[in-house]
C-alpha cells in the first residue's frame, strides 16, 4: 500500500493512535530540521523487517544499480518536502496495529543516509514517540554520515551487500564497496543487528565464488542475524521505460529455485541463517 505524498486518501479511524510524550529534549529538537525529501510511505509486511512496518521512503540515492525497482527515488528533487510531524502522525495512525504485529517502523530510500538528520529524527520519534522497533534500510555506501546517536535509534540495520568482487559492485551500483564494507565493520564493532540483504542475478553476482566472498565477510563480522538471497527480478522495468531510461538487464533471466537454493546453502555453511 504506497501512498505516494499529496494523495487524497483516507485514513482507517481503527487504527488512530495518540502518541506517548516526545522524549527528544526541546532543545536538541531545535536543533533538527523540520522537513526532508520524502519519496513516499507505504504499510509492508515481510520485506521490510520484522512484522508489519510503516515504511517511509526518502528521496535521493548516490547509486545506480544496473536492477533498482525504485529508479524514480534516485533524485532528490524528486521527493516532496514534508515535515517530520507530518511522517510521524501518519505512522501514529496505524501504531497500534503495527505493535500488534511484531513489527515497527523502517526508513527507507533512496539512500536513507543521504538525508542524515531528516532520517535520525524519523528513527528517534518513531522509537522513543510511537514505542515502535526500528530499522534502517542502507547500502552502507553512505555510512560515515551515520553518527553514533542516529544508531543509538536504530534496532535494526537492513544492510545490502550487492558483490563481494570489486568490479562487479562497481559496474552493478557505479560506486565502490569499500565504504559498505567499513560501515558494516562498524556495525559488528557497535553490536548493532544487521539482516544482510544479497540480489542474486544471473550472470552477474551468482558467481559462486563471487557469493563464498560475501558470506565468508558476513559470517566473520558476528551480529548478523539473517540473510535475505533476493532473486533479481525485472518488476521495475517499467519506471525505468517511463522515466526514459536503459534498463541494460531486460534480458538477464531471474534466478530458478535450485540457483537460490545453492546460494542460500553457501552462506548456512559459514553458519548464517538464509532465506
Amino acid at each position: 500500500m504506497t501512498v505516494l505524498l499529496g494523495a487524497n486518501t483516507a485514513q482507517p479511524a481503527a487504527h488512530s493512535a495518540a502518541a506517548p510524550a516526545a522524549a527528544t529534549p526541546a532543545a536538541a529538537a531545535t536543533q533538527r530540521p523540520s522537513e526532508g525529501s520524502v519519496h513516499s510511505w507505504d504499510l509492508s509486511t515481510g520485506v521490510d523487517g520484522p512484522g508489519t512496518r510503516f515504511v517511509t521512503f526518502l528521496s535521493g540515492c548516490p547509486l545506480t544499480c544496473l536492477y533498482c525497482h525504485n529508479p524514480d527515488t534516485w533524485k532528490m528533487r524528486g521527493g516532496k518536502r514534508t515535515s517530520a510531524d507530518a511522517v510521524i502522525a501518519e505512522a501514529a495512525k496505524y501504531r497500534k496495529f503495527i505493535a500488534a504485529s511484531g513489527g515497527g517502523a523502517t526508513v527507507s530510500g533512496g539512500e536513507p543516509l543521504l538525508q542524515p538528520v531528516f532520517a535520525g529524527e524519523l528513527l528517534h520519534r518513531m522509537k522513543h514517540e510511537l514505542g515502535l522497533h526500528t530499522a534502517l534500510d542502507t547500502s552502507g555506501f553512505l555510512g560515515v554520515r551515520a553518527t553514533d546517536a542516529l544508531l543509538r535509534d536504530v534496532d535494526l540495520v537492513l544492510l545490502d551487500i550487492k558483490s563481494w568482487d570489486r568490479e562487479t559492485y562497481r559496474r552493478v551500483t557505479g560506486r565502490p564497496l569499500r565504504p559498505t564494507l567499513d560501515f558494516a565493520q562498524r556495525l559488528a564493532d557497535l553490536g548493532k543487528e544487521v539482516h544482510l540483504r544479497f540480489v542474486l542475478v544471473p550472470g552477474l553476482t551468482d558467481a559462486r565464488e563471487n557469493i563464498e566472498g560475501v558470506a565468508a565477510f558476513a559470517g566473520s563480522l558476528g551480529n548478523v542475524s539473517r540473510v535475505d538471497v533476493l532473486p533479481f527480478h525485472k518488476l521495475g522495468e517499467a519506471k525505468w521505460q517511463a522515466l526514459g531510461m536503459n534498463f541494460t538487464l531486460r534480458d538477464t533471466p531471474s534466478p530458478d529455485a535450485g540457483q537460490v537454493a545453492e546460494a542460500r546453502e553457501i552462506f548456512e555453511a559459514r553458519g548464517l541463517t538464509a532465506v
